[in-house]
């Protein structure tokens, strides 16, 4: 299944079908639909008897094992936190880690990298012969999640290509690849729908206030969608009260409140807000929280430029860090004091 719109980019692609290249890299925004993308194509690859415009016929042995997720000429490579998204069941892999073990102590967390036993993999899967006598495709999701090791074990299959494999690469920070990785790849970027073809996909999901979502997602769909299903709402609205308040924002309370949330989870409101605050500042239009413009346009009234600079720099640096073990509360005090500080009396 592809999106509305990327209908315009399933055709223009097409375009490559005589000469198809043996690495495509499909890059763009987060949240845009990449990887149901990629997923497609693979689909119209692997196809016994696909249409003319290459979308697969759904009913041929090679679709049917494509839907049921056993095709033997196909791979799908995504970190083991993210196993959920290619087995049928949703319920992970053989090779992702159980939640425990039988004596009650909980395992290590699921990796978010790809690492070089799955890339070694891949390269016994491509010294195989199809199965079916076509193509072999192998889709790798996200690409910037693989480690240098695995990075270098994909550049050496990619420098030699075997005969018939296709592989489907997918990023959203094509910047976290390897130089010698993208220069091997057909760089593919896919467009942000515009606002129009997203305020409507939203609205035949059931989204109401789609234009305030899409807004704080960037303009990327799929993330509006699931910021209108996210529990997390609550404390979100909660964080941007707090935020609003400017030099009264209440550092100890947010470090209550938000400790159970994921660090990158609050980082993420925060950095957003803090580009709206910049915004606000320079052209005096938010981005992320229109909404929010009239708590903005006092709080960067306030805010002395240098102070909010440095602190801006400081949240980007936390990021950089942000999946690594921390006390939440500790880090989320630490981050609201000193968001207090931007402002002058």
């Amino acid at each position: 299944m592809i999106y509305p719109w990327q209908t315009g980019e399933w055709l223009r692609l097409q375009q490559l079908r005589a000469h198809w290249p043996h690495a495509l890299l499909l890059h763009g925004q987060s949240g845009i639909g990449k990887f149901a993308f990629a997923q497609h194509l693979a689909q119209g690859l692997l196809c016994e008897t696909p249409a003319a415009n290459g979308e697969p016929c759904g009913t041929c042995p090679a679709c049917h094992w494509f839907s049921q997720g056993n095709h033997p000429d196909y791979r799908v490579v995504v970190p083991e936190i993210l196993a959920g998204l290619v087995t049928p069941s949703g319920d992970g892999d053989s090779d992702a880690p159980a939640a425990s073990d039988d004596g009650g102590k909980k395992s290590r967390a699921p990796s978010k990298e790809i690492c070089i036993k799955q890339t070694l993999a891949l390269v016994d899967f491509c010294a195989l012969g199809s199965h079916r006598g076509g193509l072999r495709v192998l889709v790798l999701y996200p690409a910037e999640a693989l480690n240098v090791e695995a990075s270098n074990t994909l550049l050496k299959t990619l420098e030699e290509p075997p005969p018939g494999v296709v592989f489907l690469l997918v990023a959203s920070r094509i910047d976290q690849l390897l130089p010698t990785i993208v220069s091997r790849c057909r760089q593919w970027p896919m467009r942000l729908p515009t606002p129009n073809e997203a305020r409507t996909w939203l609205s035949a999901q059931g989204v109401d206030d789609s234009a305030a979502l899409l807004a704080e997602a960037g303009g990327a769909p799929l993330k509006a969608l699931a910021l209108a299903h996210d529990e997390t709402c609550p404390l979100r609205d909660f964080t941007l009260q707090q935020l609003a308040a400017g030099p009264n924002c209440d550092a100890f309370a947010c470090g209550e409140n938000l400790q159970k949330l994921p660090v990158p989870v609050v980082l993420g409101w925060l950095q957003r807000w803090l580009y709206d605050l910049l915004a606000q500042r320079t052209v005096g239009r938010p981005r992320y929280f229109p909404g929010a413009g009239s708590a903005l346009a006092r709080c960067a009234q306030s805010a002395d430029p240098a102070t909010l600079a440095r602190y801006t720099k400081t949240v980007t640096l936390q990021r950089a860090v942000e999946n690594h073990p921390l006390n939440a509360r500790l880090v989320f005090e630490e981050l609201f004091i000193a968001y207090r500080g931007i402002f002058t009396a």
